[in-house]
């Protein structure tokens, strides 16, 4: 629901919100108040030190003050488990308890410091409990207070004040003039992208602010102002949607029909061809992993990762090898040497130098499989970060694809900037002098593999045999012609639920309109749904069996944005319009971004959820880009993505067992439907 109003603006937290933050004060209140009452039964009568008096009524206006607040925290908590996300009525008197519980910080701030000056002025004599008991409830006051001016920042809304004015009756709204209409959203907007770019400045405040980072800012601004404005939910609201959202997945995915499958014919190649692109995969993932340098393999090596790389992280080894960028090249050079086996001559060029659009990246000569590997780091920094969330597209001429030719831009200007190096500097001619018959990989994970599959489709017209290991690439990384072109070089690699292989800005689009259906749809309070959420997550058991998006008996009612409240920043949504037609087009129109290549999918064979430490076996078949085209809410959706769990079980596949090929993968198939 939208966020409540009180002070004459809209803050980040519903009405319904209160539930767990009154139980906990509940909770220290209630605690506080018995021993006050204990200590004041015990010492009734006997406060005879120089300020005794005075601590008399001190402990006696303090258990009315605390049973005062007592008493409306109780009445919070209660109204504020009341009715659902979708039906606040229930919960209108909560403004009216929120300004009297802010009242009550007065007489308590006031009683703190008296507090305060009865120990400094009037404790002498007294008994140390009584003394102490006063400390404690002058320090647990204090920090009540400032738990609470913190709580107050985490939940200010810098665009309160504006959300609150856009709040007009119906019938007003309905005769605004349309250019007044649209100009108050433009403002609104606006507004709205400068405070998230003043964000972004905050949060990169040590990063250098040349045009490339104010550019960046700018349209990540733009991103976010955009995808949020057009909704009116707070965070709460959204991690219920998750919640509901995954177990609605998991009893879709129980209860689906199996698989639909391509055939092949009986002398199709699919299965020798799975096993072959796996042990390259296996291979060239230890590159990838390596590109991290020495923080993925101390994390990889928790208990001798130091001790190996400590000798040689003060050695410069600049003059002997083609070493550029930054501090603790010793350290990356030594920890991509433990990962990959190499010797110290098979390495033509190291970079560690990272800036916004250009990240780092090795080439070496791989005598294994007798190619030239160029591997190229993921996201590592804040400056990686940037150029992850730099998602406009961005055209590519690319001779020989048919179509339109576009890219994510902060993706694409980092694989120029390889480009560049690699041949504007003669870093692939210097190594195929050395080794003419070797041929050209490329590989990296996450913004590793989508710049290293840019890379290779704009090197590919120079080195018509390379190929192309992306493990765990961006979704919304190139158009539909380069991703149809990129098939006969580039196989993409994705394990289990992992959430980039599925991000993309009409995903996240997706994404946003189930959970407002969700919400909007589930008949219990926003508590019931976050603690059943939580236990779900954490030890598993049946999914919520409450209203879901499966029922479309309300959707009538879901074409209007929540509570009826025709806000400017969501009368022109379509996340609420569309609720009930999955054909409306966007109100910001996105170019359409898919996954490189071809997509092998690992994974876990069995069921989803196994005893902890038990052993986990895999399983890897071709699959379609179209498979991703949604996200799938899981606790693995992070984990799956990290770069030694992926090595982990491409190992597990081409060590354990020659290959592990799904059941359709065994029928001469190779489409596995999610």
């Amino acid at each position: 629901m939208p966020g409540i109003v009180v002070f004459g603006r809209r803050w980040v937290i519903a009405s319904d919100d209160l539930v767990f933050p009154g139980a906990f004060e509940l909770f220290i209140r209630l605690v506080w108040w018995i021993g006050t009452l204990i200590l004041y039964i015990v010492h009734k009568g006997r406060f005879d030190c120089g300020g005794g008096a005075v601590l008399h009524y001190y402990l006696v206006v303090l258990l009315v003050l605390l049973g005062v607040i007592i008493l409306t925290l109780c009445a919070i908590v209660y109204v504020s488990a009341q009715g659902t996300i979708m039906n606040p009525g229930p919960r209108r008197s909560m403004p009216a308890l929120v300004y009297f519980r802010a009242l009550l910080y007065i007489p308590e701030l006031v009683w703190a410091c008296l507090g305060a000056v009865w120990v400094s002025d009037n404790s002498s004599g007294c008994d140390p409990a009584e003394v102490g008991a006063v400390i404690g409830a002058v320090t647990v006051s204090w920090i009540i207070l400032l738990f609470t001016v913190v709580g107050v920042l985490v939940v200010f809304d810098p665009l309160g004040s504006l959300r609150r004015s856009a709040l007009v009756d119906e019938h007003g709204l309905r005769h605004m003039e349309s250019s007044e209409s649209s100009q108050l959203f433009y403002t609104a907007r606006s507004l709205a992208t400068r405070v998230w770019e003043s964000r972004l400045r905050l949060l990169c405040c040590c990063l250098p602010q040349d045009d490339n980072y104010r550019a960046a800012f700018s349209s990540i601004a733009q991103l976010f102002s955009g995808f949020f404005s057009d909704t009116d939910l707070v965070p709460s609201d959204i991690a219920a949607g998750l919640a509901l959202l995954h177990q609605e997945q998991d009893k879709m995915e129980l209860c689906r029909d199996p698989d639909e499958v391509v055939p092949h014919s009986p002398s199709s190649p699919i299965r020798e061809d799975l096993e072959i692109e796996l042990e390259k995969a296996a291979h060239c993932m230890q590159f990838a992993a390596a590109a991290y340098g020495w923080p993925l393999y101390v994390y990889s090596n928790p208990l001798t990762g130091v001790c190996k790389l400590s000798r040689d992280c003060c050695q410069n080894r600049n003059a002997e090898y083609d070493l550029v960028g930054g501090d603790g090249l010793g350290c990356h050079f030594t920890s991509v040497l433990l990962t990959t086996g190499l010797q110290f001559r098979d390495f033509i060029h190291i970079s560690v130098h990272n800036q916004i659009y250009e990240i780092p990246f090795f080439v070496a000569l791989d005598h294994k499989r007798e190619a030239v590997l160029v591997a190229v780091r993921g996201t590592l920094s804040l400056k990686d970060v940037l150029t992850d969330l730099s998602a406009d597209c961005e055209n590519l001429s690319i001779e020989g694809v048919s179509g339109a030719c576009y890219a994510h831009k902060g993706i694409s200007q980092a694989a120029s900037y390889i480009y560049k190096k690699l041949v504007n500097d003669g870093i692939l001619s210097q190594a195929f002098n050395i080794a003419p018959e070797y041929k050209l990989v490329i590989t990296g994970h996450s913004l590793g593999a989508g710049t290293a599959s840019l890379l290779a489709v704009l090197l590919r017209s120079m080195y018509p045999t390379l190929q192309c290991y992306a493990f765990s690439p961006p979704g919304g990384l190139m158009s539909k012609a380069l991703a149809d072109y990129s098939k006969q070089f580039v196989i993409s690699v994705v394990l289990g639920k992992d959430l980039v292989p599925r991000l993309s800005i009409p995903n996240m689009e997706d994404l946003k309109r189930r959970i407002l259906k969700m919400v909007s749809n589930c008949s219990k309070p926003k508590y019931q749904i976050l603690l059943h959420g939580c236990w779900y997550e954490v030890f598993g058991g049946t999914p919520d069996d409450c209203p879901t998006e499966m029922d479309n008996r309300r959707e009538e009612e879901l074409s209007q944005p929540l509570l009826g409240e025709e806000s400017l920043l969501v009368q022109h949504s379509t996340s609420y319009q569309s609720l009930s037609s999955d054909d409306t087009p966007s109100h910001r129109p996105q170019l359409p971004l898919y996954l490189p290549g071809r997509v092998l999918h690992i994974t876990e064979d069995g069921p989803s959820r196994r005893p902890c430490f038990s052993q986990v076996t895999y399983r890897a078949e071709w699959s379609s880009e179209m498979a991703f085209r949604s996200v799938l809410i899981s606790p693995r959706m992070l984990t799956d993505h990290m770069p030694d769990v992926v090595l982990k079980a491409l190992r597990s596949l081409t060590c354990d067992r020659p290959f592990a090929l799904c059941p359709s993968s065994l029928s001469n198939s190779h489409l596995n439907v999610i």
